[in-house]
């Protein structure tokens, strides 16, 4: 059925009837096109939203300081609840789930001037404890990290962003140098990547000791915020323990344990899970989107097809007097929506990720929506289920087209 002689009539006809052709392929580029289109936007925001997650344990819980709202046995709200070293020991004593834990304070609240001779800049400078990197781990480029030593001694040394060494070193190796915080010097014992999202103007962070900060810098034993991880605990146990978090403050800040505003706690993995469960729903709603454009497609080439016999009806009639099989005529008109679907379906396919990567290049990175993609595998898949259906949809005009009478095909007006 398929020699070089059918392949050229169908050749021949599409040749006639290019605006049919054409308008039989639009129903099936667009519905790949879009389905592209919406696989590649789904993907685009999950990762944004992974990128936010990418330095983070996920099984986290975050605890700050806030202000009473609410009177709590005599005493009057708007009362300002700060954290300090006795509220991480009661919570380490009291939270059994707990994994690796930090406290964290920000030097000046993020607005520190850091300078390296007639060199500064203005940086987030963190005191913070060893454990902090398994809460949000960083990529080492040189020397190491805060370790226990400098914590429990409260040495002066410090821990920098590659951006940061950039402005106030260029080319010299910083490490072992010293520069000053606030006018306090500091020696320089890492370099860790900062990993800044394009478009943003956003300033790098910078690490000293916790105990260093607390003790030069005024803090006493003071904390902006505390971070522990909870290894492998499910979600179920991550909310308990950040209830247990609250009981436990309450009970040392004297404040209501239903007052949302006296701390904050944040649960990251809840928050993950809530997140993404969305991104499910979205990426869902996506596929039946897509599945249903491509269905539109298809059922435009099957209605198309059947204008084709039916135009075709005298033409097919003189065929089969002339001795045509059924099976030869349905062939033909199976062939031609074989070869439209396919065409249009690679085009809308392939213009599909131009225009991914097009958006890819145009769009800067951000927290919600970078990177546009789509998988190459799962795309030609759909294409290959595309031709097939496209195929199959030319079955029913063909099935038509083979019940065709010779005698009253050439009656036809």
């Amino acid at each position: 059925m398929f020699d070089r002689e059918k392949w050229g009539e169908v050749f021949e006809s599409i040749g006639k009837n290019k605006l049919r052709a054409v308008l039989t392929g639009i129903s099936v580029f667009t519905g790949i096109f879009m389905l592209i289109i919406l696989l590649g936007a789904g993907r685009g925001l999950r990762n944004g939203f992974e990128y936010g997650f990418r330095n983070q344990s996920v099984n986290t819980i975050h605890v700050g300081g806030g202000v009473t709202s609410k009177p709590w046995k005599g005493l009057l709200p708007n009362r300002r609840i700060r954290l300090d070293n006795a509220d991480m020991a009661a919570l380490r004593l009291g939270v059994r789930e707990m994994q690796y834990s930090s406290g964290e304070y920000w030097l000046w609240r993020g607005e520190s001037v850091l300078n390296y001779g007639t060199r500064y800049g203005n940086y987030t400078i963190q005191g913070i404890e060893p454990e902090y990197f398994h809460v949000e781990s960083q990529i080492i480029e040189a020397g190491r990290y805060i370790n226990e030593p400098d914590q429990q001694q409260g040495r002066k040394v410090i821990v920098l962003a590659d951006d940061a060494k950039q402005k106030l070193f260029g080319d010299q190796d910083p490490l072992h140098q010293w520069v000053q915080v606030n006018g306090i010097p500091f020696e320089v014992v890492g370099v860790y990547r900062f990993e800044q999202t394009q478009g943003q103007n956003q300033r790098s962070k910078v690490f000293i000791p916790l105990s260093t900060a607390q003790r030069v810098f005024g803090a006493y034993t003071e904390i902006d915020e505390f971070h522990f991880t909870l290894g492998t605990a499910t979600l179920e146990d991550s909310k308990r323990a950040a209830s247990r978090v609250t009981a436990i403050l309450a009970s040392r800040h004297n404040f209501d344990p239903a007052d949302l505003r006296a701390i904050w706690v944040e649960n990251s993995l809840e928050n993950y899970t809530t997140f993404s469960s969305v991104f499910g729903a979205i990426s869902t709603f996506i596929w039946v989107m897509g599945i249903g454009t491509i269905i539109a497609g298809i059922m435009g080439v099957s209605n198309i097809m059947l204008i084709v016999v039916q135009e075709r009806t005298r033409e097919i009639g003189v065929r089969k007097a002339l001795g045509a099989t059924p099976r030869s005529v349905m062939g033909q008109v199976m062939m031609e929506s074989l070869i439209v679907t396919a065409i249009a379906g690679y085009g809308g396919l392939v213009l599909g990720i131009a225009s991914l990567e097009a958006i890819s290049a145009l769009l800067p990175g951000g927290p919600m929506f970078r990177e546009p993609e789509v998988d190459l595998g799962i795309a030609i898949q759909a294409l290959v289920l595309l031709i097939i259906t496209g195929t199959l949809a030319g079955l029913m005009p063909a099935r038509r087209a083979a019940r065709i009478r010779p005698i009253e095909a050439l009656r036809d007006e």
